[in-house]
């Protein structure tokens, strides 16, 4: 059993909650303590927002759950208005990465967001991919959010390690670290994964986020 499974049902809680992307030894792990387990699996801000209603009709918070839903849902759209006036060539198509270690793409609500903040999502969310392939698209913009990396994705050693110098993202220094929890958490902490795609995106729309890394 890992360590911070231990530390889960060290809690004794009455109820864990688990959601994607999550280790499925984890969570093998916590079905065997008998403890009760709700596993959710979202794939859009759609089934974000039902999970929310779901969990707010558990611990007896309806209404607190729907605020919280209405708050995600306005500060998207706001983005995206204020995004709307954009030029075709003024979106830029952005890679974005939830695993480097297999290279994954983030999730389709990743992609949401990316789309709301006036870019082009590269690839298929969730799905493999390789270094080719993205060098081959020429992004834009590079964008990490490596599950359970922390604050630790070197950003100029994955570039020279995937000879990846003479792309149009790197040359231009549009090569940026976001928390994994701001892209990675389907809850309210993606409302900074939404300001950090923004102000990466548009400066003159949104001041960088204060958390996130860019290459030197």
């Amino acid at each position: 059993m890992e360590a911070g499974t231990e530390e889960i049902l060290a809690c004794n809680p009455d109820l864990i909650l688990a959601s994607i992307p999550y280790r499925l030894e984890s969570l093998a792990a916590i079905l065997k303590s008998g403890l009760p387990v709700l596993a959710l699996a979202p794939h859009r801000l759609t089934d974000i927002y039902t999970d929310t209603r779901l969990i707010a009709s558990l611990v007896d918070a309806r209404a607190e759950g729907e605020t919280l839903i209405a708050l995600m849902q306005h500060a998207i759209e706001e983005t995206r208005a204020a995004a709307a006036h954009l030029a075709d060539h003024d979106r830029p198509l952005v890679c974005c990465e939830e695993s480097g270690k297999p290279m994954i793409h983030s999730q389709a609500w990743v992609a949401e967001l990316i789309e709301a903040s006036g870019g082009r999502f590269l690839g298929t969310p969730g799905a493999h991919t390789d270094k080719e392939t993205i060098a081959a698209a020429e992004p834009d913009v590079l964008l990490f959010a490596w599950c359970g990396a922390g604050d630790r994705v070197p950003l100029a050693k994955v570039v020279a390690q995937r000879e990846w110098d003479h792309l149009q993202a790197v040359e231009q220094r549009r090569v940026h670290y976001i928390p994994e929890k701001f892209f990675n958490t389907p809850a309210t902490t993606l409302l900074d994964g939404l300001r950090a795609i923004a102000g990466a995106f548009h400066p003159s729309l949104l001041p960088a986020h204060r958390r996130v890394m860019t290459l030197a």
